[in-house]
């Protein structure tokens, strides 16, 4: 019991810090403004761990390399943890592949909700303060949709298409992560 419990509090913890992490890391990438409140909460959430890695780890091609590199430390250590807990032994080359394609499962994650949200603004209010940042994240991913699925009635049917394709992203990440753990 105790061991589930830690467990349970572990993953919690590190999977919040995570998510937040490769938010911080997509907003980024996608040039999202970070002068909303969920930019500031991802800040300002993170600042604490990403500033001083930020110190070790350069980015690159406008890539925040430290933010990702913590997102893939901390999900390696949930992993490990969680392995620990459970007595089973995990080989270190499965640990870093597991985190890594964990770490795409959680940017999936992060645009599935994002075109809910974004789809939810744009039909009950438009003009909330975080309709632009749901907009701004799925954008890039809608427009090359939208090139090729026209709005059919004024109903703008690529939010839907993306949400599939995304869908169709996790079931083969299910694949990716089996692969990544029989690393071994």
């Amino acid at each position: 019991m105790l061991g589930q419990i830690l467990d349970f509090l572990a993953d919690t913890l590190i999977t919040f810090f995570v998510v937040l992490l490769v938010a911080r890391f997509l907003l980024q990438w996608l040039r999202v403004s970070f002068r909303n409140p969920l930019g500031e909460f991802v800040v300002l959430t993170t600042n604490w761990l990403v500033r001083p890695a930020r110190r070790v780890v350069p980015g690159w091609g406008g890539l925040d390399l430290a933010t990702l590199l913590l997102a893939w430390l901390l999900q390696g250590a949930a992993l490990w943890i969680h392995a620990a807990i459970a007595g089973a032994h995990i080989a270190a080359a499965a640990l870093i592949a597991v985190a890594f394609v964990d770490l795409l499962r959680f940017a999936i994650y992060i645009l599935v909700f994002a075109v809910i949200m974004q789809v939810v603004f744009s039909w009950v209010n438009p003009q909330a303060p975080l309709a632009p940042v749901f907009d701004a994240i799925t954008r890039p991913f809608l427009r090359p949709l939208r090139r090729i699925v026209p709005p059919i009635a004024n109903v703008d049917l690529s939010p839907a298409v993306l949400f599939l394709l995304l869908q169709v992203a996790l079931i083969v990440w299910r694949y990716l992560a089996a692969a990544a753990a029989s690393i071994a």
